[in-house]
């Protein structure tokens, strides 16, 4: 072998090892340098860093914060009230050695001990509080958007006591889960729920619930719109009857005061000329009582007679 084929070789080889013994840790990494399968040392300073190569080997783990999203579960409330609960939580590695030794080089295996940890949590949780503590948080009044729904919740006054409510259960879920976590060298940032939602056949019973509430409030309305009902009409005939009663009495009024003035002239045409009068009475009295279908039988010395046997004799 020539001078030129051993100097490509040596710097080959140099090549392949210093490519083997460097490495560089970004500031989102740590690395952990084992050597024979044993931790030797940790990187955790962001730039370029050397190991022995081909005896010691780097294992990168992340050092910013880690999603896990539980899988959605059926859980019965303390009130006995199934929900499907799907939770959260945000972690990350802070003891890289502890997470090697225990969990593994590949961080997808932490997926399976935060479900074995931060699910029975949640479920230990939420199965010992009702389920009114796991959708509330305090006993503020609770917002009502339809006209009539606050009389409902006023028949409900226990149903808004609030002693716990959701923020202390999501901190007790956390409380319970990072200590367990810390022995794989994982730290739990944060647990939430993000979801709870009815199981179908509480979902139908509580809509039954709801669609009851609101025809409630629709028969409430309707007993209100009646009886404003019947009092308008109740004032209406009260008013008509009193309208007609001042009409019928300005009438009868006006008409006495018509019959008293026109006896009055009577009075006094016919008290100017009294044979005039009792001869214009006999003449209405005729006309009242014959026709050409009456026959009337009278004496001659019959006072009423007496216009007729005149009005003949003249004749």
């Amino acid at each position: 072998m020539n001078m030129k084929a051993l100097a490509a070789l040596l710097a080959l080889i140099a090549v392949v090892v210093g490519f083997s013994s460097a490495y560089t840790v970004d500031e989102t990494e740590q690395v952990v340098i084992t050597l024979f399968g044993k931790v030797n040392r940790v990187a955790l300073e962001p730039g370029l860093h050397f190991k022995i190569p081909f005896v010691e080997k780097a294992i990168t783990y992340p050092k910013n914060l880690q999603p896990w999203d539980g899988e959605p579960g059926q859980i019965p409330t303390k009130d006995k009230t199934y929900i499907w609960v799907d939770p959260f939580a945000r972690w990350k590695i802070v003891n890289p050695v502890r997470f090697f030794e225990t969990i593994g080089v590949d961080t997808r295996l932490a997926t399976h001990r935060l479900n074995e940890i931060i699910d029975p949590a949640v479920r230990n949780l939420i199965t010992s509080n009702p389920l009114i503590e796991a959708v509330r948080n305090t006993n503020r009044e609770m917002d009502v958007f339809e006209i009539g729904m606050e009389e409902i919740q006023k028949d409900k006054p226990g149903a808004t006591a609030i002693t716990v409510g959701r923020n202390q259960i999501d901190n007790k879920i956390l409380e319970q889960a990072r200590d367990k976590l810390e022995d794989f060298g994982i730290e739990l940032v944060d647990v939430k729920i993000k979801r709870i939602d009815y199981v179908e056949e509480v979902r139908q019973s509580v809509y039954g619930r709801m669609i009851a509430e609101r025809k409630q409030i629709a028969e409430k309305f309707r007993s209100e719109g009646q009886g404003e009902s019947s009092k308008i009409r109740g004032d209406k005939e009260r008013d008509l009857k009193q309208i007609q009663s001042e009409a019928y009495r300005k009438a009868q009024e006006i008409k006495g005061k018509a019959d008293a003035e026109a006896t009055r002239l009577y009075a006094e045409a016919f008290g100017a000329d009294p044979e005039f009068y009792s001869f214009i009475r006999t003449l209405e009295i005729y006309g009242e009582s014959l026709d050409k279908e009456s026959n009337l039988v009278l004496s001659t010395d019959s006072d009423i007679f007496k216009y007729l046997k005149a009005y003949s004799g003249s004749k």
